[in-house]
């Protein structure tokens, strides 16, 4: 469709509220080797950079290596159980219909997240949302993770040519996006820390069920933007 967008969203924080899920699995998979636990607002501030980081920085915050044999150990085990663990997992409201409402207006939908591709997938499936979604790049599908714009523009080059907008909720997203020269629309309900009108978001929105009435108002700007810088 001529009028269409690439619509990338991320996925935790963004489509789904996880947070809760990790903190589950980081205390499980940190128990096992007779470590403590963590509160959750801890986990919940490590989020962001992919399962190695978050468990580096908990391994740091432990006074532990954050790169040792137990940092390779304790990944593996968080992702055996995180792959399948969607029980504390949620949709923030009014994803399901806001993805479904962009893709019958024709909009081109894809996932760029730094989670590991199985468990992205997993949930998406749990969840419903795979068919609408072509392309997934996950934390693990190239070398580089966000904020490195690669998997951004790897999304993008899957979703095919047209005018873009990157859909996240943080810190790392707003710094891929502008490391990509893509514009970023925040859900300002995920897990960021600084404030949202610092993160230089083309719009900004706390609610899904207005996200396609938004992306329709925005849609002109970003294709007469697109035809000027292509």
């Amino acid at each position: 469709m001529r009028d269409a967008l690439n619509l990338v969203f991320d996925l935790d924080g963004t489509l789904i509220h996880s947070a809760p899920q990790i903190h589950d699995a980081a205390n499980k998979v940190f128990s096992s080797k007779g470590l403590p636990g963590f509160p959750y607002e801890t986990v919940r501030g490590f989020i962001g950079n992919g399962v190695g980081v978050l468990v580096g920085r908990l391994l740091a915050h432990h006074g532990l290596a954050s790169d040792g044999p137990l940092h390779g150990e304790l990944v593996a085990a968080f992702i055996s159980i995180y792959e399948e663990a969607f029980d504390l997992t949620t949709l923030y409201p009014g994803v399901p219909d806001a993805l479904s409402a962009l893709s019958e207006a024709g909009h081109r939908l894809a996932i760029c997240t730094n989670k590991p591709q199985g468990p992205t997938r997993a949930v998406l499936r749990h969840f419903g949302l795979e068919p609408l979604f072509p392309v997934v790049i996950g934390g693990d599908t190239l070398p580089q993770r966000k904020p490195d714009p690669a998997p951004l523009l790897a999304a993008l080059t899957g979703l095919g040519p047209g005018p873009s907008l990157f859909i996240g909720d943080s810190e790392v997203d707003a710094a891929t996006a502008e490391a990509a020269g893509v514009p970023l629309a925040l859900f300002t309900q995920g897990y960021r820390s600084a404030a949202p009108e610092t993160l230089g978001a083309k719009i900004l929105f706390d609610d899904f069920t207005t996200l396609p009435r938004v992306i329709a108002h925005l849609q002109p700007k970003l294709q007469a933007q697109s035809a000027f810088t292509g």
